[in-house]
């Protein structure tokens, strides 16, 4: 329960930046004490770190392990619903994610497709499909995302016609468009972005309204939009505007 607890908090901290202990103390149901012991053994992880009457995240992202438990239920819904777009015959890019990583659960396996990705989930899991043809992009693996990242010659992606682009974002906002903080999986999502026939954002609700530092794709370049709920209005009315298809489980 201790180590559930320090989890919810550590995620709780991320998702609102700064806190107060009484607002910790409160949310969590527990005494103060318990609260400044709990946040001294997060403390020493390097993810959140102490200021004057709280605590704040610091700029280290929350391992990628953790960020997928996260939102895990509407992560798993909105996985499936797109590995049913997957049709015969399909050149499909998965994106390296914790939302885009379960699609590998629910992929069809009385069909034939290929898949593109650099995502380390998903080569486990189409590694033992017999009717799928898996390539590998990237040519360094990173430990935080499961992912293979950057790549020595941008052109060679030009030789792959990627009919559907299966994408992850940080951060998904109108003005920004599809945000990413890491550049060299950026290098490699704004390529496949560019070359995709329709391009699919898997995104739970907590991703929409906010950015980061790099745009890999403008929002109205998206063809669908697979997210776990209805998106709030301003998104909403966004989508009708420019005839983006919305998908929810």
């Amino acid at each position: 329960m201790k180590a559930r607890r320090l989890q919810d908090i550590e995620e709780y901290v991320h998702s609102h930046k700064n806190v107060t202990l009484d607002e910790l103390c409160q949310k969590f149901e527990v005494s103060k004490n318990t609260i400044r012991r709990d946040i001294s053994q997060i403390v020493r992880k390097g993810s959140i770190e102490k200021v004057y009457g709280g605590v704040a995240a610091t700029t280290d992202p929350i391992p990628f392990e953790n960020r997928g438990s996260k939102h895990s239920f509407e992560k798993n819904g909105i996985s499936h619903l797109a590995s049913s777009c997957i049709e015969e015959n399909d050149l499909i890019f998965i994106d390296s994610g914790t939302t885009t990583c379960h699609m590998a659960k629910y992929f069809p396996t009385n069909i034939s497709f290929t898949i593109l990705t650099n995502s380390l989930d998903i080569i486990n899991g189409a590694a033992e499909l017999p009717l799928v043809n898996l390539l590998v992009i990237g040519n360094t693996f990173k430990q935080k995302t499961k992912s293979f990242v950057g790549i020595d010659e941008p052109r060679m992606l030009d030789k792959y016609n990627v009919n559907k682009a299966f994408m992850a974002a940080t951060g998904v906002s109108i003005t920004h468009g599809l945000t990413n903080s890491d550049l060299l999986e950026f290098e490699i999502k704004k390529i496949i972005a560019q070359k995709a026939e329709k391009l699919i954002l898997l995104a739970d609700p907590s991703k929409f309204g906010k950015s980061t530092l790099l745009t890999y794709a403008s929002l109205e370049d998206v063809d669908i939009i697979i997210s776990s709920n209805p998106l709030v209005n301003q998104f909403q009315a966004f989508c009708r505007a420019h005839n983006i298809e919305v998908k929810t489980p």
